[in-house]
């Protein structure tokens, strides 16, 4: 399995595969960690993240979004660390494993080659459930970035415990970036079609079950991949990237199409909206992977994220150039913090890039999503051949001013969460935590850094027993909600 893998990542030459990427194949569970600095004592909880981790060699070219799912967490509690990985055992990973082999050709492969594989979403890929975490009502779930089901995990053993149906109330899939309101215990999520011109959007209440759900018509088939919400409305995106199905039916091939001829568009809906009461906003063309935060604030719905203005470069390669490349093209992100205000008594959009550096992969105090905030957590884009973070940026868009923690010479991080201390009375009050890997000692650590002075030194180095492969999103599970 390891030796297999490895050999195809050689030849291939596929980056995506190798170094800092190249996956773990052991489930390990490791306490008494060694920790260079102190652990604060009023840490507790669990930092989980989630990614790519291909188990069998893969059939034809590999894209990193091809990975079956593992996910690493390291928990605290008393002071103490315990890291654990594990894979997602979804229904298609169980399938493979009983075959013993790669069942799907991945997103760059041959799509006829996937005809005779059950369907997801209207294309036959493998739903993997690599893309992202989050946590609501007591349940730690992930979730595929095409829209797939959403996997139940227990936070502190990693088990995959099934699919998440919410008491048979849920009739669709969802997206890897739900939206958890902490304050409502509420989770809304939306969903989509390849052959379907809707977005779909939904609320789970607070004693999991799907209480709303709409489906917002489109002009075609769309693929947003976030969204964002307030105390009372969601915000869906028809962005002019998509896949073209014609075109796909006729090279048989995922090829994303960036029409810069039309506009961005917003659907703003009240949490439990109809259809018919969606107001659209349209801005500048873009495509936007990650959102931070969204409020209202007078007429106005703000929200802040990170948007792409060029998000299919590869279209701009010579011809017959080698996939790797056309691989490594696209994940190249130019990314950068922006602001939209959506005048809701007017119907005029006003957008403001908030800064040139290069950032993506944000997160912020979950205690304040939904609500106005100043803090954002960004991983800075190293601009090297492949998609790496090398330091966090954190971000007051109130001041407009941001503070860098680099990682160190060819150290790359993971996307980070904020920890908020007990009691806290700012937004910042606590830490910041990653999973660090070293590409030149092939070894990983997770550090904890103070969030009002990002700059300085990690608190603590917590010395991991293996690489952790670079990877996707993650979440902080708060201890009094998985620690009995």
């Amino acid at each position: 399995m390891k030796n297999d893998v490895m050999n195809y990542a050689l030849e291939a030459a596929n980056p995506y595969l190798l170094g800092p990427y190249a996956p773990v194949f052991e489930e390990v569970i490791a306490d008494n960690l060694e920790v260079i600095g102190e652990i604060p004592k009023d840490i507790h909880g669990a930092y989980v993240r989630n990614g790519p981790n291909p188990r069998f060699e893969p059939k034809g070219h590999y894209h990193w979004f091809d990975g079956d799912a593992m996910l690493h967490a390291i928990c605290f509690e008393n002071g103490k660390a315990t890291y654990r990985n594990r894979w997602i055992r979804t229904n298609n990973f169980k399938e493979e494993g009983i075959a013993g082999e790669s069942l799907w050709q991945g997103l760059m492969g041959k799509l006829s080659a996937n005809v005779n594989r059950p369907w997801n979403r209207g294309v036959p890929l493998k739903d993997t459930a690599n893309t992202a975490v989050a946590f609501h009502n007591g349940k730690l779930l992930a979730g595929w970035y095409m829209c797939g089901d959403l996997y139940e995990i227990d936070p502190i053993t990693l088990e995959t415990k099934g699919i998440e149906n919410y008491s048979n109330t849920l009739d669709s899939k969802a997206m890897a970036h739900v939206k958890v309101d902490e304050n409502a215990n509420e989770m809304m999520f939306f969903d989509y079609e390849m052959t379907g011109s809707y977005i779909a959007y939904g609320v789970v209440n607070g004693t999991g079950e799907v209480k709303h759900f709409v489906k917002v018509p489109t002009p075609g088939p769309r693929i947003p991949h976030d969204m964002g919400i307030t105390t009372n409305y969601s915000i869906l995106m028809d962005l002019p990237l998509f896949y073209d199905m014609e075109l796909m039916a006729k090279i048989g091939k995922a090829v994303p199409v960036f029409r810069k001829d039309l506009p961005s568009r917003f659907a703003i809906i009240p949490r439990f909206g109809k259809s018919e009461d969606v107001r659209w906003f349209e801005a500048e063309p873009c495509y936007i992977y990650h959102t931070i935060n969204c409020w209202e604030e007078g007429d106005e719905i703000i929200m802040d994220c990170c948007i792409n203005p060029d998000p299919a470069p590869q279209k701009d390669l010579p011809k017959g150039t080698p996939a790797v490349e056309k691989l490594n093209a696209y994940l190249r992100l130019k990314a950068y913090l922006h602001r939209y205000r959506f005048n809701m008594k007017t119907g005029e959009t006003k957008e403001s890039r908030l800064d040139d550096m290069g950032t993506e992969f944000p997160l912020m105090n979950s205690q304040y999503l939904g609500k106005k905030s100043k803090y954002a957590y960004n991983q800075r884009l190293e601009l090297s051949r492949t998609l790496r973070f090398d330091a966090i940026v954190k971000y007051d868009t109130e001041k407009q001013s941001s503070e860098v923690h680099v990682y160190g010479k060819n150290k790359y991080g993971s996307e980070s969460p904020f920890i908020p201390k007990p009691n806290a009375v700012e937004e910042d009050d606590g830490y910041v935590i990653s999973f660090v890997t070293d590409a030149e000692t092939d070894s990983s650590e997770a550090i904890i850094i103070d969030a009002k002075n990002m700059s300085a030194e990690p608190l603590a180095r917590i010395k991991l027993p293996q690489r952790v492969p670079l990877g996707f999103h993650a979440c902080w599970v708060d201890g009094d909600k998985i620690f009995n």
